[in-house]
């Protein structure tokens, strides 16, 4: 049997206000297959195994209300799933991972289903947002790069 901690999400409204201030700025972007991703992910629960499932379920709703339609092909600047990402966590330092759409944890991946995948999802290089724990508090995250997936690239 499997016991779930929930930790209440922060009541501070000052976060939706920190999401929508960050997408005002470079502001965040969906590829269509992510966007039909993220649906999939929460249509089929993928985010009730997450440790704070109802944060993030709402950070990926979010997400999906607040960004506009990339163009495709995408950006070479934009984070979207099968991309590798080197990012900075304040105050932890840089690390690099590619983003993922699966359920399954890989090494080296970042899965959307979790708050720093939706985090980063529609992000752009260079850009700082805020990056919400699954203990309620909020801390940074910056895109420092973004590399093509070797398919990609080769394209």
């Amino acid at each position: 049997m499997t016991l779930l901690k929930l930790v209440r999400p922060s009541t501070d409204p000052a976060i939706p206000l920190m999401l929508e201030q960050t997408a005002l700025g470079a502001g965040f972007a969906l590829t269509l297959a992510d966007r039909l991703a993220i649906e999939r992910l929460l249509d089929d629960g993928a985010t009730l195994i997450a440790p704070n499932p109802l944060l993030l379920t709402g950070l990926l709703r979010h997400k999906l209300r607040i960004s506009r339609a990339a163009r495709e092909p995408a950006a070479h600047d934009l984070v979207v799933s099968g991309r590798t990402v080197t990012y900075e966590i304040e105050g932890e330092g840089i690390r690099t991972g590619m983003l993922s759409t699966s359920c399954m944890p890989f090494p080296n991946h970042v899965i959307v289903a979790s708050l720093l995948g939706a985090t980063l999802i529609g992000m752009r290089a260079l850009q700082t947002g805020p990056l919400l724990r699954s203990d309620g508090s909020v801390t940074s995250v910056t895109i420092l790069d973004v590399a093509a997936c070797p398919v990609e690239a080769a394209a």
